[in-house]
């Protein structure tokens, strides 16, 4: 019997992970695929938005703003890449400054620090590449960027840390009240699991679990797909500020910004579809990127794009969170969509009140707050990184040549807990794999170490967990 079993292990999941790790419980994280940041959390614009969009009043604004505020002192506490660059909302025409105003007064009334609208010539100034319609534009100076794995890997480590366990590769496939009513069957393909409290936090299927434990309240999610574009380190400079249009029907609609890895980031799109699985980029929606990313911001080199992906974000219809306890012991942590990452800290802080509450926990004397990263010999001066290597050569050789990724961070990645099990795992811990070349050399030389870290052949090493093996058979088997 489990106290508190998560289901997702999403940046969601993880933050709520994290900070029940505080309390003295057994906790459990569930996820079906191989590794953390696997769904939305793994495609995503990187966006830390500073609050001023959400409706206010809304669950969304209130930890959006919170979430913010969070994330530079969580950054220094689990040591992820984090910078508060602040955004630009950029109004192309006077038609519509009434409309900039009004999300002016929106970000004032959710408590959003910092705001004012600034004019062209100043616009200009901070923004050269801004468009040539460009009339005025919002500043946020609280807005910022985060790299999501690395947000997502330190919360889930510092849970691990503090005792949380993690189950991978096992789907949720039913659940119902125990008798009694002392908690809840979670059944599974790998067998049935028993818990005093369910957290919800399964992204584009948390609506699924949320109609099995309330099925009198339905909830329907939408997944709603986004088309990026990834530039090269040459392009990284072209903003300095995340750089947003006037939203619309559909959103922010396609921002630019800079990456804390320093690429360029173009998108998204906001196209919903019926499968919850379709991650898959199309030439229209890619089309779409293109055309409208040039408004805000003229000059845009994506000749220089080295990869494009989508993500599908948990939509609902009333465009809000839904966090609570919605039948006893079960807990909701459901339409997390944008600024979902953002506000990840505040919905950890909030649903592990909630289960807190619930549950009757107490603090644990011993947690600890704390995580150290994958060092990086980049970061190190000259004389330092040459004594790192000197007492370990596996910081010397390097793997991965575009982003300069050493064997001795790649063996850290695998290591930790919970680790790299997969190419992807080791792509987005260490950025191995990520750059111009998009692992078209060091793919064979992460699948050695993979091979000879977990103890198995290379032909059982895959590139995202399941069924995406590399190698299928041997030149002799077809002899």
């Amino acid at each position: 019997m489990y106290d508190i079993i998560i289901i997702g292990a999403g940046v969601s999941g993880c933050a709520c992970a994290r900070e029940l790790s505080r309390y003295d419980a057994k906790i459990l994280v569930v996820e079906k695929e191989e590794d953390v940041c696997c769904g939305t959390s793994k495609a995503n614009s990187a966006i830390v938005h500073a609050g001023y969009d959400a409706a206010h009043g809304s669950l969304m604004a209130k930890l959006n703003v919170e979430g913010s505020r969070r994330m530079p002192a969580l950054a220094k506490e689990l040591d992820f890449a984090y910078d508060r660059c602040g955004s630009l909302v950029v109004c192309l025409s006077d038609e519509d400054r009434p409309a900039l105003q009004k999300l002016y007064e929106n970000g004032i009334a959710n408590g959003v620090e910092g705001l004012r609208i600034i004019e062209r010539d100043e616009l200009v100034g901070m923004e050269p590449n801004i468009s040539d319609a460009a009339v005025a534009a919002l500043w946020a100076p609280t807005g910022g960027i985060v790299c999501p794995f690395g947000l997502t890997f330190a919360l889930a480590e510092n849970a691990a840390k503090n005792g949380v366990q993690f189950r991978f590769d096992t789907k949720v496939t039913g659940l119902h009240p125990l008798d009694g009513g002392t908690g809840w069957a979670v059944e599974t393909d790998h067998g049935t699991l028993e818990t005093r409290c369910i957290v919800n936090a399964a992204g584009v299927y948390a609506d699924t679990l949320h109609n099995m434990a309330d099925a009198a309240h339905p909830m329907t999610i939408t997944a709603r797909r986004g088309d990026y574009f990834l530039l090269d380190h040459t392009a990284g400079q072209h903003v300095r500020h995340t750089v947003f249009q006037l939203p619309g029907k559909y959103g922010k609609g396609v921002l630019v910004t800079p990456t804390v890895h320093g690429n360029l980031l173009v998108g998204p799109t906001a196209i919903d579809v019926d499968d919850k699985e379709a991650t898959a980029t199309t030439a229209a929606g890619l089309d779409e990127v293109r055309e409208k990313s040039g408004l805000a911001v003229k000059d845009i080199p994506l000749r220089q794009t080295i990869t494009s992906f989508a993500g599908l974000r948990a939509h609902e219809a009333r465009h809000d969170f839904f966090i609570g306890e919605i039948a006893p012991g079960f807990v909701d942590c459901a339409a997390i969509e944008s600024p979902g990452l953002s506000s990840a800290p505040a919905i950890g802080a909030m649903v592990a009140d909630i289960v807190r509450g619930s549950l009757h926990l107490h603090n644990k004397p011993d947690f600890d707050p704390t995580r150290r990263g994958i060092l990086d010999p980049k970061a190190l001066d000259l004389a330092a990184r040459a004594e790192l290597i000197r007492q370990n050569p596996a910081y010397g050789q390097i793997i991965c040549r575009c982003e300069s990724v050493t064997e001795g961070e790649i063996i850290d990645a695998i290591r930790r807990t919970p680790g790299a099990r997969s190419l992807d795992g080791v792509k987005r811990r260490t950025r191995a794999g990520m750059g111009r070349c998009q692992a078209g050399f060091c793919s064979p030389r992460v699948m050695e170490i993979l091979a000879r870290e977990l103890g198995v052949p290379q032909s059982e090493i895959t590139k995202s967990g399941g069924a995406s093996k590399i190698i299928v058979g041997t030149n002799k088997d077809s002899l």
